[in-house]
């Protein structure tokens, strides 16, 4: 999909100045224990699920909407597994810069083959937990998180955040 016509719109006013925006990722096992990841039409690298939510969406809502959109596999969230703020801005290629500040949830998928759904993603697959490709920081520690099955990971007050993605 893209960016959101909400951001096209700000955009349109604030030019290429950071935002802070909200993002939903979502990291989504089969019965099989496997984790779902798409190959970037951006950037070429594998990476979880992720977006932005619509105007009152809520997040749980983004992550269901974004893996179908993204790989057309259903799901189900389960639990929020971690709130992060990135430490550095991403810088996209037309020079907009953004900030997100990330809700991750462990999802379950419920049904659906995936395969390419809309023109984010380059390829999708599945990943046994020893197979992963290489992932970015940013996104192995959200799959790390998501397998771990803890309690919700939070950065304590003070200590320094992961990269941006």
């Amino acid at each position: 999909m893209g960016t959101p016509d909400f951001i096209l719109d700000i955009r349109a006013t604030a030019g290429n100045q950071l935002l802070l925006l909200p993002g939903v990722t979502a990291v989504v096992f089969d019965d099989k224990g496997r984790v779902l990841l798409g190959k970037r039409a951006d950037n070429g690298r594998w990476s979880t699920v992720a977006g932005i939510p619509e105007p009152g969406e809520e997040p749980a809502d983004t992550a269901v909407r974004e893996v179908y959109e993204e790989t057309a596999v259903h799901c189900v969230p389960e639990s929020v597994v971690l709130i992060q703020a990135a430490a550095e801005p991403v810088v996209y290629p037309n020079g907009d810069r953004c900030q997100y500040l990330d809700i991750t949830f462990r999802c379950r998928a419920t049904g659906g083959v995936a395969r390419v759904n809309d023109d984010e993603s380059l390829e999708v697959g599945w990943f046994a937990a020893d197979e992963l490709p290489e992932l970015d920081e940013w996104s192995r520690f959200r799959v790390e998180r998501a397998m771990a099955g803890g309690p919700l990971w939070f950065q304590p007050p003070g200590a320094m955040t992961l990269p941006a993605h």
